[in-house]
């Protein structure tokens, strides 16, 4: 657990950027406005974490998962946050599978590489097995 209760406090440079995003050019925020929509952020994420906690636990289980922070949210009375963050949740595994998809290409390409510098390997060996032996024979000499 946090050692100071600022070290449960969101980046300021995120509630910043979240800010900027949400409200017109030209609106500006003051630095006490900030924080305090830190700390209620803050309120908000420990809270809604709490919940969930509550659902996992319910199910005797030590991870939270996307159902129970739903599920926390419908009981914390945010249902109109529900289908976005649905929404969210899906573009989110969409974006998932594709990186899995692409790491398993690239790690199927390394390994059909390397399958096929052994071979060319193996067919220098059966081609010239003795040229070895005469590299080997010519470093005993010197």
């Amino acid at each position: 657990m946090a050692e100071r209760p600022e070290d449960l406090n969101l980046p300021n440079a995120v509630i910043t950027r979240i800010i900027k995003e949400a409200l017109p050019d030209g609106v500006n925020v003051s630095k006490e406005a900030r924080r305090a929509i830190s700390q209620a952020a803050s309120v908000f994420v420990l809270y809604a974490t709490s919940c969930a906690n509550n659902f996992a636990m319910k199910a005797k289980r030590k991870t939270l998962n996307a159902g129970d922070v739903l599920a926390a949210m419908e009981e914390m009375e945010f249902e109109r946050f529900l289908e976005p963050l649905k929404e969210a949740l899906e573009v989110y595994k969409k974006e998932q599978r594709g990186k899995k998809e692409v790491s398993e290409q690239k790690r199927k390409e390394k390994e059909k590489k390397s399958r096929e510098d052994e071979d060319e390997e193996e067919e220098r060996m059966e081609d010239d097995p003795e040229g070895e032996n005469e590299a080997e024979e010519e470093e005993v000499e010197n």
